[in-house]
Parts: C-alpha cells; sequence; structure tokens
C-alpha cells in the first residue's frame, strides 16, 4: 500500500534524489531531477483475476507513483512520453509560474511521442494536491493517468503515517476490459459515471495501520465525473484541510462532499483493538460503498487526536472585498454547438457547454482570447452562476480564491481552487489576482470540460 511512515516523513523519501542545484541551462540539465515519470501504456489488473489491457499510467509498470515535494523548495520533475500519443502534465491546485502549468498551446506546446519536458517550480503551498494530462484529457485519464502529489508541511504535524488516497472509477466491463469512456447524452447532462471503483487502482483495499497511532489519510478525488459524500465509519476522524488549505476548526470526517478535482485531509485516529472495522464509505441509497478499510494491528500506540499540532495557513494573499471589481461568469449549454476544431489533443466531437456563451472549441494553437483579463495585485470577485440543472466543479489554474456567498446555501470561508456548483446555484469568490499568465478555467467533469466548457483568464502585470 501506498504510505508514509512517520520516520520516513521526517527523514525523506529514500529514492529522492540530490537535490536541484542552480547554475545555467547546461548545468541545470545536467542534474538528476528530483522526480521523473514515464508517460506509459500498460497491462494492469484492477479486477481479480483480469488483466486490463492498454491502460496508462505516469510510470511503466503500475500506478502513478506519490510525488512528494517540500514547501517552499525548488523542485524539477522530469517528464518522458512514451506513449503513442501527446500529453502534457497539469499540476491541480499548485499556484506555480504559468510557463510549468501543463495546458497545451496556452503553456506549452505538447509533449509528443519521444520528447521529453522538465517542470521546473517551487511550491508556495503545503497541502495534497494531484496531477494529471490536459492533453486528450478525457482518455487519458479514463485509461488511468492521475497521480497524487504531497507538499509536505515544513512543521511536522505529528502523524505517525501518513496515508494518499487515489480515489477514482474506471469504466470496465464484467471481464475487466474498458468500455466506452463517455456517453454523448451524458456529457450533455451530468456525465458519465464509471463502473468500478477503486482506491489505488484497487477494488475495496485493505491497510494495516498501527493501532492506537494518528494517521493523516488524504483524499483526492480524481475521477472524471463523479461527485460523492464520503465518510470514515468506525473510528475518532477529523478533517483537517479541504483542498489543501487547513480548516480554522477541524470537523467531523462525515458526510464530505468532494467534487472532480478536490482533495481532503482526515486525522484518523486508529483504534486499539484489532476488531475494530473502520471504512472509508461513499454515501449511497440503498447501503453505502465502501471504498477501503483500515485494519488496527499490534499493540496500542496510545496517541490522541489533542496531541497534533494545528496544520499553518498557507500563504494565500486576502482579497480586499471593499475596492473588489465583480466579473460574471455563466456556466451553461453552447448557444450553437458547433463542432470543436481537430487538435492534436483529441476532441470528443460536439459541443455542449460554454462559459458567458462561448464555446471552447478545442485545443489547438492561437491567437486566443481570455474570458476577462485582470490586473496583477487586484482584488476581484468572481461571481460564478449556473444557469444549469447539473453541477459543475470549476477549477480555476493558478490562483487561490475563498469561498463567500450562495443563493442556494450558507457557505463557509474556505480557501480553495476547486468549487462545486450546484443546481442553478450563484456562488460569489474572491480573489488577488497574484499569479500573471494565462489560466485555464473549467469544469473539472472532463466531459463538460472537453465539450466546450472551458476558457481561460488572463493576469497582466
Amino acid at each position: 500500500m501506498l504510505g508514509l511512515s512517520r520516520r520516513e516523513f521526517l527523514l525523506g523519501s529514500a529514492g529522492t534524489l540530490s537535490a536541484f542545484a542552480a547554475g545555467g541551462f547546461a548545468a541545470r540539465q545536467a542534474q538528476a531531477a528530483e522526480h521523473a515519470l514515464t508517460l506509459s501504456s500498460l497491462d494492469h489488473g484492477i479486477l481479480p483475476d483480469t488483466v486490463t489491457k492498454a491502460m496508462m499510467s505516469f510510470a511503466a509498470d503500475g500506478p502513478p507513483p506519490v510525488l512528494r515535494l517540500k514547501q517552499g523548495q525548488k523542485t524539477a520533475i522530469e517528464v518522458t512520453n512514451a506513449l503513442d500519443e501527446a500529453s502534457v502534465v497539469h499540476w491541480h491546485g499548485l499556484r506555480i509560474a504559468n510557463r510549468m502549468d501543463g495546458v497545451p498551446y496556452l503553456t506549452q506546446n505538447p509533449i509528443e511521442t519521444g520528447q521529453a519536458f522538465r517542470y521546473e517550480f517551487t511550491p508556495p503551498d503545503a497541502g495534497t494536491f494531484w496531477y494529471h494530462p490536459h492533453c486528450n484529457t478525457l482518455e487519458q485519464i479514463a485509461r488511468g493517468m492521475t497521480g497524487m502529489l504531497i507538499v509536505e508541511d515544513g512543521e511536522d504535524p505529528g502523524f505517525d503515517k501518513d496515508l494518499p488516497l487515489n480515489i477514482r472509477d474506471f469504466r470496465l466491463g464484467s471481464d475487466g476490459q474498458f468500455i466506452d469512456f463517455y456517453k454523448p447524452r451524458n456529457a450533455a447532462r451530468g456525465g458519465t459515471l464509471g463502473t468500478v471503483s477503486t482506491v489505488n487502482w484497487q477494488v475495496e483495499p485493505d491497510f494495516e495501520l498501527e493501532a492506537g497511532s494518528l494517521v493523516r489519510l488524504r483524499l483526492a478525488v480524481t475521477d472524471l465525473t463523479r461527485v460523492g459524500t464520503y465518510a470514515v465509519e468506525g473510528a475518532q476522524a477529523l478533517v483537517i484541510a479541504l483542498d489543501s488549505n487547513p480548516l480554522p476548526s477541524p470537523v467531523p470526517a462525515a458526510d464530505i462532499t468532494l467534487a472532480p478535482g478536490q482533495r481532503a485531509d482526515i486525522a484518523l485516529r486508529v483504534p486499539d483493538g484489532e476488531a475494530a472495522d473502520v471504512r472509508l464509505v461513499r454515501r449511497k441509497s440503498g447501503g453505502d460503498k465502501v471504498l477501503a478499510r483500515f485494519r488496527p494491528a499490534g499493540a496500542s500506540a496510545r496517541r490522541d487526536l489533542r496531541e497534533l499540532k494545528p496544520l499553518n495557513p498557507n500563504p494565500v494573499p486576502e482579497a480586499d472585498l471593499n475596492n473588489a471589481e465583480v466579473l460574471d461568469f455563466v456556466f451553461g449549454w453552447s448557444p450553437e454547438g458547433n463542432a470543436p476544431r481537430p487538435s492534436i489533443c483529441g476532441s470528443l466531437g460536439y459541443t455542449f457547454w460554454s462559459i458567458n456563451r462561448i464555446a471552447w472549441t478545442g485545443d489547438a494553437p492561437g491567437p486566443l482570447d481570455p474570458l476577462a483579463t485582470l490586473k496583477q495585485g487586484k482584488s476581484y470577485i468572481l461571481r460564478l452562476r449556473n444557469e444549469s440543472p447539473n453541477a459543475h466543479p470549476i477549477h480555476l489554474h493558478g490562483v487561490s480564491f475563498r469561498l463567500l456567498n450562495s443563493n442556494k446555501r450558507k457557505l463557509p470561508p474556505l480557501v480553495t481552487d476547486t468549487a462545486l456548483l450546484l443546481k442553478e446555484e450563484t456562488m460569489d469568490v474572491a480573489l488577488v489576482a497574484d499569479n500573471p499568465g494565462d489560466w485555464a478555467f473549467h469544469c473539472h467533469v472532463i466531459e463538460h470540460q472537453k465539450t466546450g466548457l472551458t476558457g481561460f483568464l488572463r493576469i497582466e502585470g
């Protein structure tokens, strides 16, 4: 199982290579990157006694690796494309330089077969993030290309173990092979759900944990479509962070709604007795779906959740609401439904959705026009209006924002990069335009993203 013990957390990963050195271009290229990813096709077992053909990963021999970085420390990630098609890598939730954001043509050219690209950046925020392709996005994610990225806190909060949980569905038939990744009728509505639910590419995995210990569960919903409500049952468990940002006060780990792209950090106190039944479940009519189990083992460590140190807030600037400019964005169906442009990054062949009545016509070279132009350093309120009966997790690259208010519900003042818009909901969020560049702005239901519900915001210095 993927995880990190308290000792490994304090000493650093044994597989980490020497730190990236300063110097000229040639010297930098000569240095080994801290991490290396190979975009690969492979066959791998998901269902029992079967091997799923033609999966894709960021590794040649199994699930995408968990990348561990340090807050405020520069890193280099060498990406080599061994697929038979182009790709790029986007680092979901990281507020990094625009040229490293991994969006085809908007920030870089696609990485074609046999090519490599070196991503170099310094993560300013700690927390739970993830990475995925932004080229032929639906098929590459559907085949397996979602990995978790952890930016470790500058101060150890005191957990005994750190356990990333990559939560996603695959669309597999009873023979364990892929079926159609989407249905056009569903793409024009809520999206096409997967058939097999997994955690870390496993169906209902069983994690053995030290009895009485404190474990940080890092949940990342990397699914194409599914919006779910999650809970940890059978033990003391508190949500301590959402979408990489600490909560002012922890709340019980029950009924946590997470959409594609969203994350939750949970502090779990493992029960003392080995007979305890601890489960991660997703709420479901007719009975909850068990996604993973956590089994206490050995003598109790007798830890207490009160021993944990609070997480430090990330250095996200606070918007000046009294002087913020309001920008309106309407998310709904496409007014025309024109066919998208052909692209090296693939197309579903349909245009169902739009932002401000403008449908994204495909990932292709410019010229490209932004939905809005923001001035660097200025405060803004984005008014997000969903005029459809379907939910849309709206993700903004490169910038974090704070939830303000909604016409449907009371919102906590959370800082996030992905806001779930409910049916016909209007939500205000606030941000400081502190990161210059062209930043993708889209729904993270990938069928919606790839059929028009995409655009970008420009932040000018």
